[in-house]
C-alpha cells in the first residue's frame, strides 16, 4: 500500500504485525521531532512544510518536549485541510524510563495523548531497555537514578495501553537481540517495531537479521550521522565511499544512505528544519544502489555513535550501565 507525497513521489509503507484493528500502515519514511534546545515554532513550520510534501509519519517522545508543539501543529494541518483526516497520519511517540514502571505506563500515555491532542497513536515504544527513579524527568540520567527494569510487568502494561486503545501497535527502541528476545519469550502482544540507530557506519547486521526472523520491523534513527547533535558525527556525510556512490548515481549522500536502508528492508526517521533537504529526502524511490555500490558499503568500517555513556551523567567507569545492559545495547 502507497500513500501519495506529491505528484512525482509516492512514498512505501509497510504493514506492522500484531496492529489493533483499523490500523494503517507505517510509510517508510518519518519526520523526527528531537531537538536541543526546542524551536517549537520552527519545528512546527517545518512540520507543515513536510505535510505539504507528503509525509505522514511523525516521530516524538515524551521526553523531546515536542508532543504539545507537534499536536497543535498536527491540528492546524487538519484545520487547513492539508490532512484529510487524523486517519492519514501515523504518530508515533515513546515512554520515559522513569515512567517504565509498570503503574505509570497507562498514564503515561494517556498524558501524552493529552499533550498531542489525540485519541489514540499509532505506534508507542519503550525508548531505552532500563528504568530510573519514578518522576524524574531528565536527560541525561543521573547514573544514582537508574534501576533495572522489570520487563514482563512493563511489557504487560504496554499491551495493556493497546487493548485499551490507546495506541494501535507498540514496540520497544535501543533494544539489543538480547533484551528483544527476552520480550519476545513472553509477549502476548509481540513488538512491531525496534528503533534503533542505524546507517552504513552501523549497520546493524545481526539486530537486522534477529528482526525480520522475528517480524519485527526496524526504524533506523541518526540514518545521516545526527550532525548537529551532541554526540553525532560528520563521519557518515563525510564518508568517501559514499561520496563515491553519490556521484556516480547523480545523488547525494544523504539520498544514498536512505536508499540503503530502504533496500534494506528498513523504516527510517530524518530530522530536518530544511524544505529542500526534506523534499530531497523523499527522492529515493525510482532508482537502486547497484552490487558495486554495495560492495563499497560492506567495506565501510563500523563505528556506533549512540554509546551507553550517553545516557547517564556521571563520570565513568560506567559499571551499574553495563550491570543493568547486560553488556549490549
Amino acid at each position: 500500500m502507497e500513500s501519495a507525497s506529491d505528484s512525482s513521489i509516492r512514498v512505501p509503507e509497510v504493514q506492522l504485525s500484531s496492529t489493533a484493528a483499523g490500523s494503517r500502515p507505517m510509510p517508510v519514511i518519518g519526520l523526527g521531532t528531537a531537538a536541543d534546545p526546542l524551536d517549537a515554532a520552527a519545528m512546527k513550520a517545518v512540520v507543515l512544510e513536510a505535510i505539504k510534501l507528503g509525509y505522514r509519519h511523525f516521530d516524538t517522545a515524551s521526553m523531546y518536549g515536542s508532543e504539545e508543539p507537534l499536536g497543535e501543529v498536527l491540528a492546524e494541518a487538519l484545520r487547513l485541510g492539508l490532512v484529510g483526516s487524523r486517519a492519514e497520519l501515523f504518530i508515533t511517540s515513546k515512554l520515559w524510563s522513569s515512567d517504565a514502571h509498570a503503574d505509570r505506563i497507562v498514564p503515561a500515555l494517556r498524558q501524552s495523548l493529552s499533550n498531542l491532542k489525540l485519541d489514540y497513536l499509532d505506534l508507542y515504544l519503550i525508548h531505552w531497555p532500563i528504568s530510573c527513579k519514578p518522576g524524574t524527568y531528565v536527560y541525561p540520567v543521573d547514573e544514582a537514578d537508574l534501576m533495572p527494569m522489570d520487563f514482563e510487568a512493563v511489557w504487560a502494561a504496554m499491551e495493556e495501553c493497546q487493548r485499551l486503545g490507546l495506541t494501535k501497535s507498540i514496540g520497544v527502541s535501543n533494544f539489543s537481540c538480547k533484551k528483544l528476545g527476552n520480550i519476545l519469550n513472553f509477549a502476548k502482544i509481540p513488538p512491531t517495531v525496534n528503533q534503533v540507530e542505524m546507517n552504513p557506519l552501523w549497520q546493524q547486521k545481526k539486530l537486522k537479521e534477529f528482526c525480520k526472523a522475528n517480524n519485527v520491523i526496524i526504524t533506523a534513527f541518526s540514518p545521516l550521522g545526527a550532525r548537529g547533535t551532541n554526540w553525532g558525527t560528520n563521519e557518515v556525510m563525510e564518508n568517501e565511499s559514499l561520496k563515491e556512490i553519490a556521484e556516480a548515481r547523480g545523488k547525494s549522500i544523504a539520498q544514498v544512505c536512505l536508499r540503503w536502508l530502504y533496500e534494506q528492508g528498513v523504516t527510517f526517521v530524518v530530522k530536518s528544519f530544511n524544505k529542500e533537504r526534506l523534499k530531497e529526502n523523499l527522492g529515493i524511490f525510482d532508482w537502486e544502489l547497484t552490487e558495486g555500490d554495495y560492495e563499497k558499503i560492506e567495506r565501510i568500517p563500523q563505528k556506533k555513535m549512540m554509546l551507553k555513556e550517553e545516557f547517564v551523567s556521571a563520570k565513568g567507569p560506567f559499571k551499574s550501565v553495563e550491570e543493568l545492559w547486560d553488556g549490549e545495547l
